[in-house]
């Protein structure tokens, strides 16, 4: 691991599934930043299709890139569309990753998931777990194609010299999330499941499995100033975890978000669903040790991203289960 200082400054930094929930944290962030932040939908660029990447890249040249684009969702939607959760994310990797060395990119950021480290890993996670063992069966495919953009930037490091960082983000949440029951992650849900039944005086509101696993979660303009900070300070080989270093089961999760919610009712739990990954949180001492943490505490920011749902949620993004 080593520090490279990169300056923003008069950059033109592409921030690739501005849409999403991550990519839409990263522009706001930016904004704070002396730099021009780039943007393109999908509608004038497939980010599957190589040419359409190419020609845009060509046209725009960007001095450095956040990869934030990808097919992304919860156990549902990756367990029951496999092949498009592996093809999908691989084909926008490889296009972003290679065209960026052939216009000369001076830096990328790749964003991985803690969802990819093995399903048993120990806890809590550090960087070196990674192909230490078994994937999480629900979302292998999906971890497959992450695995594989971790090692292409390690690779076009080796080979060409190549700038790129990889990013390990643990479960994150806040403004523009998907809350598609079918494709969203565990947040999101909740906080549609917990609105609905308050709005219907329902007497409980279903939680799947048995609530009991363990999870980290980072609210996601924390995420995105952590990623400038790393895009800023870091170049080296290895991934490096981005969480809050703390931890809170699925049902106490449930809890903060009906108390946010102001929601008086009860859980309704549903065993025939899968639970997941027993336990996953990251490890952050290698990004502590590089000077940063996180900011916004989880009830803060659970407040932050229920408040902005009641305000948008007729336009929020139900129908699709992609950050692209």
């Amino acid at each position: 691991m080593r520090s490279a200082e990169y300056s923003l400054a008069g950059k033109r930094i592409w921030v690739a599934g501005h849409r999403g929930l991550v990519g839409s944290a990263l522009v706001r962030a930016l904004e704070r930043e002396d730099c021009t932040t780039l943007t393109v939908g999908r509608s004038e660029v497939d980010l599957r299709e190589r040419s359409q990447v190419d020609r845009w890249m060509r046209e725009n040249r960007p001095h450095a890139i956040f990869l934030a684009a990808a097919k992304v969702g919860g156990i549902l939607a990756n367990d029951s569309r496999p092949a498009e959760f592996l093809y999908e994310n691989l084909q926008i990797q490889n296009n972003v990753i290679d065209s960026a060395r052939k216009h000369e990119v001076e830096k990328l950021v790749f964003l991985g998931s803690s969802c990819i480290y093995p399903r048993m890993a120990e806890q809590p996670i550090k960087e070196e777990s990674l192909l230490t063992g078994p994937l999480e069966p629900t979302n292998q495919w999906y971890a497959i194609a992450k695995i594989a953009g971790i090692k292409m930037c390690q690779a076009y490091r080796r080979q060409y010299g190549c700038d790129y960082i990889s990013v390990m983000p643990t479960n994150l949440y806040g403004p523009n999330d998907n809350f598609d029951l079918q494709g969203s992650h565990v947040v999101p849900a909740l906080i549609r499941k917990v609105h609905a039944a308050k709005e219907s005086n329902a007497e409980s509101f279903e939680l799947w499995g048995t609530g009991s696993p363990l999870r980290d979660l980072l609210y996601v303009d924390d995420a995105a100033d952590g990623m400038i900070f790393l895009l800023k300070k870091y170049s080296g080989d290895e991934i490096v975890n981005l969480g809050s270093a703390a931890e809170i089961t699925i049902v106490g999760l449930a809890e903060k978000i009906a108390e946010v919610a102001g929601y008086k009712g009860r859980i309704r739990f549903d065993r025939s669903k899968p639970d997941g990954t027993p336990r996953k949180i990251v490890d952050v001492s290698r990004l502590a040790a590089m000077g940063w943490e996180a900011k916004v505490p989880l009830e803060e920011g659970l407040r932050r991203a229920y408040d902005w749902y009641v305000q948008n949620y007729a336009n929020a993004r139900l129908d699709r289960a992609s950050g692209a």
